[in-house]
């Protein structure tokens, strides 16, 4: 028998020849992993000696081969050769051996488990499948809910066909696999009811832009197919795997909830064991796992990475009966750990166009041409290279085309299905999950595909200008003045992590409120006095499955904050409290009842003078617990707040009260405050303000127009409005010399340095601190400022 059949448990990383990687993978886990309480479920293998024997017992070696010469000398297509290939499986029979060594198995499996026809999981697991270098996403079959030994027979028979589905064979083709090299293996494991539960797939690494300290988790309710094959657009959860260790910690960084539009689920038919029935609205709504479940799953994709010394992609499943949950498959990640990290592809899009459709942004990538909608695998010798693929989703059929399109766009799917995994091993850009891409996207229509906007991609109208550059990380000189980004949104953040900057001094909280919250605080804290019909019905959309309004606006803020504190860490992220004006207030959902019309929104109600107002304090109370959740709950104490616009001593006492009052207090659990210098009287008075903060950044635009009394956007007045003004560079080294004075740290948050090396020279030279500037600069600025502290310091 053991010849013919493998118990998972008997096997390890070894036996990846006799058993294939998925099932050497399970055992490997089995015997090495449960001790660290990670649950695999039990089953056996079929070997790949079984397979063979399989050949051999119906003479399908020579027919098999004389078929695939035909197709390679051009003399069949290709869906005729697999076509009658699988034909060969279909009317070939196991070896009485096999066959008996498999029912054995199957009857033993029961035993163990107490019932006589147990319900089983048949996944194909091929001899050169899940190796590092090839993901073979989906390649062979998976089979589910198979109850009785003929069958299970029937199911192995089909898995062994699977080997020679189009797909495989084109596979094997384009990754240089011979044919006759891959064997199969056969695993049979215990069924998860997920089915009464849910599943889904993690990655222990962040699989768009190679960020290795998170783990990215999708689940969806019911069997994990729909995950993995795209069928539903998944919950995705986003954890910060270094501070696992710490059981006071939850860092759960980002957490989305997905459309999951159906499930796969069970039915009492052997003909078709499963089947997808739509979800119910309640189940569409909630988040699939709560935070215990997120973590527990995230240890062990640590434990497993940790294990296999490599970034993994595990498939898991949660049993309805028993709410355990289970890992069910782990392969090695194959995108991202492979990436060169010496050069950083950048896509900017030199021009803005009408959105037509947004989804997922997969692949970090700008593409443009002309739509083609292909509905269905069989139309895909239709597909006309270089154009924009809209599709439905994909399965592993669809994997020739999608090499030759310039971008993909599909309704259904998420970050982990097939249509995200298969395009990212190709280079090519993906939107997933749009829900309704092949109904507006016409044939034809000439679109541009840009990812690089954030996690939300966009489909543009029209073929817009783009330009990609390749940043070299190599050979970036010491510089002993920190060179730092200003940074707006998550998905930044996440993009440009390999910089070598040493931490963020600008992190603005106005793309958060703007983009991702979208509703004015005071509105969500008092839904029931919003005047406007419209508003309030857009905010109760927004906010659906949330109670509490004010907690739907913490926690939005603090996971976007922690996320961008999460790519720096331990460096400094230096967080601005927001700054919006008036005006802009008003701009959000709800805001115009709650904001005063000023003439001069800029020199009005804005920064710290909202703060401790009786008229906003309430709304600031939302800003500070969702810093503090950040800082103690998640563990990022890489945090540093910043107060903007603070006009005196005296307002700066003030706003730090009402901080403490919220929890937020200076010297608490090490936390340091700055303030914005971007008013003279920050200058002016700058041992004052430095009695009260532990360190200053110039905001270098409204210190100039303050200094100089021009409005920055006056066009009339553009060619009088300089940052190197002998009255604006007299205030930074006077601010810098006050604060240094003090033992205070100063640095500058603005384009200056970057755009004028003239300027950075001067900054050296004054001794500033720091200089934090928008990422495509970073490296530019880092080599310049290395320049300039060689000739004033004598080199650093």
């Amino acid at each position: 028998m053991a010849d013919e059949v493998r118990w998972l448990e008997s096997v390890g990383s070894g036996d990846v020849e006799e058993v294939g990687g998925k099932n050497a993978s399970l055992g490997e886990m089995i015997g090495n992993l449960s001790e660290r309480g990670i649950r695999v479920p039990g089953g056996f293998a079929t070997t790949a000696t079984a397979y063979r024997s399989f050949l051999t017992e119906n003479a399908l070696d020579e027919k098999i081969a004389g078929i695939l010469s035909e197709l390679s000398d051009g003399e069949r297509e290709l869906a005729d050769a697999g076509q009658a290939i699988r034909d060969l499986f279909d009317q070939a029979v196991f070896p009485e051996a096999t066959a008996e060594a498999i029912r054995s198995a199957y009857a033993e499996l029961g035993e163990r488990h107490g019932t006589e026809d147990i319900d089983v999981a048949v996944r194909s697991s091929a001899t050169a499948e899940d190796l590092p270098d090839a993901s073979f996403a989906g390649q062979q079959d998976t089979y589910l809910n198979i109850t009785g030994a003929e069958a299970l027979l029937a199911a192995c028979k089909d898995c062994y066909a699977s080997l020679f589905t189009d797909r495989a064979i084109s596979y094997r083709v384009e990754q240089g696999f011979e044919h006759t090299d891959v064997a199969l293996s056969i695993g049979i494991q215990t069924m998860v009811r997920a089915d009464l539960g849910s599943a889904g797939v993690m990655f222990t690494i962040d699989s768009d832009t190679g960020f290795p300290d998170t783990a990215i988790i999708n689940a969806a309710w019911g069997l994990g197919e729909n995950v993995v094959g795209g069928e539903v657009t998944p919950d995705q959860y986003t954890v910060y795997k270094p501070f696992l260790d710490r059981e006071e910690l939850r860092p759960i960084i980002a957490r989305t909830v997905g459309a999951k539009e159906r499930k796969l689920v069970y039915t009492d038919s052997s003909e078709e064991p499963t089947e997808n029935v739509d979800t119910t609205e309640e189940e569409r709504r909630s988040l699939v796992l709560d935070d215990d479940e997120i973590l527990q799953l995230a240890r062990w994709g640590t434990v497993i990475e940790e294990h296999y010394g490599r970034p993994m992609d595990v498939e898991w499943a949660k049993d309805g009966r028993s709410g355990e949950l289970y890992v069910v498959q782990a392969r090695p990640e194959t995108v991202q750990s492979r990436a060169g990290a010496g050069t950083l592809s950048t896509f900017h899009l030199n021009e803005s166009g009408e959105v037509i459709v947004s989804g997922l942004a997969i692949g970090q990538q700008v593409a443009a041409g002309e739509v083609q909608v292909i509905a269905s695998a069989d139309d895909v010798d239709q597909f006309t290279d270089g154009k924009v693929l809209v599709t439905e989703m994909t399965d592993p059929d669809w994997v020739p085309i999608m090499r030759r399109a310039a971008a993909i766009v599909t309704d259904r799917g998420g970050r982990t299905s097939h249509a995200a995994i298969v395009s990212r091993e190709l280079g090519v850009p993906a939107i997933v999950g749009t829900g309704n891409a092949t109904e507006i996207l016409g044939e034809g229509r000439e679109v541009t595909i840009s990812c690089v906007e954030g996690d939300e991609g966009h489909v543009y109208e029209g073929l817009l200008d783009y330009e990609e550059r390749e940043l070299d990380l190599g050979g970036v000189p010491e510089a002993t003045t920190r060179v730092m980004m200003n940074i707006g949104s998550p998905a930044a953040a996440m993009q440009w992590w390999r910089l070598p900057a040493h931490g963020i001094g600008l992190a603005r909280m106005e793309y958060l409120v703007n983009n991702v919250i979208q509703a004015h605080p005071l509105a969500l804290l008092h839904l029931d006095d919003v005047e406007d019909d419209d508003a309030r019905r857009q905010i109760e959309e927004l906010t659906a499955g949330w109670d509490d309004k004010g907690e739907y606006f913490v926690d939005h803020l603090a996971r976007g904050i922690a996320t961008i504190a999460a790519s720096q860490y331990p460096e400094p992220v230096v967080v601005r409290l927001s700054d919006f004006k008036t005006n802009e207030y008003a701009g959000l959902i709800g805001g115009t009842q709650f904001e005063p019309d000023e003439e001069n929104p800029m020199l009005g109600w804005r920064g710290a003078s909202r703060y401790y107002s009786d008229d906003y304090k309430e709304a600031f109370a939302l800003e500070c617990r969702a810093l503090r959740r950040v800082r103690t709950e998640m563990g990022f104490t890489n945090v540093i707040v910043m107060v903007p616009f603070c006009r005196t001593p005296e307002e700066a006492d003030r706003v730090l009260e009402t901080m403490a009052e919220y929890g937020l207090e200076r010297g608490q659990d090490e936390l340091q405050v700055y303030v914005m210098a971007e008013i003279p009287s920050n200058i002016l008075q700058a041992d004052e303000f430095a009695d009260r903060f532990d360190g200053f950044s110039i905001g270098s635009n409204d210190l100039t127009q303050l200094t100089l009394g021009i409005g920055r956007d006056d066009d009339r007045l553009t060619h009088l409005f300089d940052e190197r003004s002998p009255a604006v560079k007299k205030m930074i080294t006077m601010l810098i010399e006050a604060a240094h004075a003090k033992g205070r740290y100063v640095g500058i948050c603005g384009q200056g340095p970057s755009d004028h090396p003239d300027l950075a020279e001067f900054l050296v030279e004054q001794g500033i601190d720091s200089m934090s500037l928008n990422p495509d600069s970073v490296l530019t600025v880092i080599e310049r400022v290395a320049e300039a502290e060689k000739g004033s310091r004598g080199g650093g």
